[in-house]
């Protein structure tokens, strides 16, 4: 395993056209689940130019049930999708909450795929498909998050806390960053380099036809004073390499900028690249899905292997067929840090936690309107609270300790 090596992750705000897609979807997850915990659903979203397209499979009690819309439901789901887009901050003529076109193209499972993945007699919930999932946790950051993806999503986080309050009054929805750091020993030290492109009212610009020089020195002299407070004292110094809006203007934003799609940040959503990613997206998905649940559970295991000592890193994949219960495989990577072999936490983890569909959500409480939530900002790093990040808990740690002793 390297010690000393530069490394990079970015994040993207809540305005960025692929998330604004991702947080649609799961704001339909949640509304679902909020009429019918096990309702099923998979809702793509189309975000571009003054339309939102919703797209997928769904099933619920109160929501869709034998071919037909249950009444008011379809209301209800256009109402939700604005409504979100409102909170994200889009008043602007290329998208507008009130006034983009909605196009409403959800329909019912596939019979097919119920058939294999329902509950029924002596069978088992099985996995809602085939798919490979990894969980990660490292102990560079309180939240046991890669450093680089971590200050990634502060300083996004910051800006748009700024840009609701009003703070930064400059600031429009859309945003990225990029955060690379140099690693010695295995620790990250200092930043070699910062990347910010922020989307920003008229003339906060260093270049274009109404570019004025001393908004752009307003602009700039933000974001260097989130850098210096999203970073640890002493990451920025001289030969850190700054780049802030560096196509020098970005009036025109988000999904009127660039169309966005539901699942298209998944490494941004994860582990910034730091760790392996099974390629399954999480918004849109009720938690039956095991691209999202067994992701999550997967997070939840190797978080608390590192909170309870065992190493400083832990990757865990998982993986599952589709109509089948039970994990085909539980596989862990300590990096060579652990303090106990692989294959014994392998037969131990499956022995704290039911790791089937049905076993994952009763553990993590997942059948509950929480994924809105999840949509910015990064799944994994997040503080538990209540229902809330619940694979974030390291309620496991002395239970493991006890099954490996």
């Amino acid at each position: 395993m390297r010690q000393s090596f530069i490394f990079t992750s970015e994040s993207v705000s809540e305005g960025h056209p692929d998330k604004v897609a991702d947080q649609i979807s799961d704001s339909i997850v949640d509304l679902f689940l909020s009429k019918d915990p096990e309702a099923r659903v998979a809702c793509e979203t189309l975000t571009t130019t003054q339309l939102v397209v919703l797209a997928g499979e769904i099933r619920g009690k109160g929501v869709y049930e034998n071919g037909e819309w249950a009444p008011g439901v379809q209301d209800e789901i256009e109402a939700t999708v604005r409504a979100t887009v409102k909170r994200i901050g889009y008043e602007q003529s290329g998208f507008h909450w009130n006034e983009f076109r909605f196009l409403n193209e959800l329909h019912g499972q596939s019979a097919h795929i119920a058939m294999g993945v329902d509950e029924s007699g002596n069978k088992d919930e099985g996995a809602g498909d085939q798919g490979i999932m990894f969980g990660y946790a490292t102990d560079e950051t309180p939240g046991l998050m890669p450093a680089t993806l971590y200050y990634s999503h502060k300083i996004l986080e910051r800006m748009a806390a700024d840009r609701h309050s009003g703070a930064a009054p400059f600031l429009e929805p859309d945003a990225k960053s990029q955060v690379t750091l140099q690693y010695e020993n295995g620790v990250p030290v200092r930043a070699t380099a910062l990347v910010v492109s922020t989307q920003h009212a008229p003339g906060y610009c260093e270049k274009g036809d109404n570019a004025d020089a001393s908004k752009y020195a307003v602009l700039r002299d933000y974001v260097m004073g989130v850098f210096k407070d999203v970073l640890p004292q002493g990451f920025i110094d001289d030969a850190t390499k700054i780049y802030i809006n560096p196509t020098g203007q970005f009036e025109i934003g988000g999904p009127d900028g660039d169309a966005g799609l539901t699942g298209r940040k998944i490494i941004v959503d994860t582990y910034g690249g730091a760790a392996p990613h099974g390629g399954g997206a999480f918004s849109g998905k009720d938690p039956t899905k095991v691209d999202r649940s067994a992701a999550y559970v997967a997070r939840y295991l190797a978080k608390n292997v590192v909170a309870a000592g065992l190493a400083k890193r832990c990757t865990i994949q998982l993986s599952y067929a589709i109509g089948i219960a039970e994990p085909l495989s539980v596989y862990v990577d300590l990096h060579g840090t652990g303090t106990v072999a692989e294959a014994k936490l392998e037969a131990a983890l499956p022995q704290l936690v039911r790791l089937t569909p049905k076993g994952i959500r009763e553990h993590l409480s997942l059948n509950k309107p929480i994924y809105s939530k999840t949509a910015a900002y990064g799944h994994f790093g997040r503080d538990a609270e209540g229902d809330l990040f619940t694979w974030e808990k390291t309620d496991l740690v002395d239970a493991l300790k006890q099954a490996i002793a």
